[in-house]
């Protein structure tokens, strides 16, 4: 199972990762959060909304 690890990044910056079973980071995030729990609401965004994201060309 993929699991979200929350971390602090150098800047003391909350930011999450996404790691795939075999430990390989697959997705994190784009800007550092001020709170823990801005942070959580960012990977609640991810879960919410992933799923159903459709896949367009650029």
């Amino acid at each position: 199972m993929a699991t979200f690890e929350i971390f602090r990044d150098t800047r003391g910056e909350y930011r999450w990762r996404l790691r795939a079973p075999n430990g390989r980071i697959i997705a994190d995030s784009a800007e550092g959060y001020t709170t823990r729990q801005a942070c959580e609401d960012g990977v609640n965004l991810v879960k919410r909304y992933g799923p159903g994201a459709n896949i367009v060309p650029v």
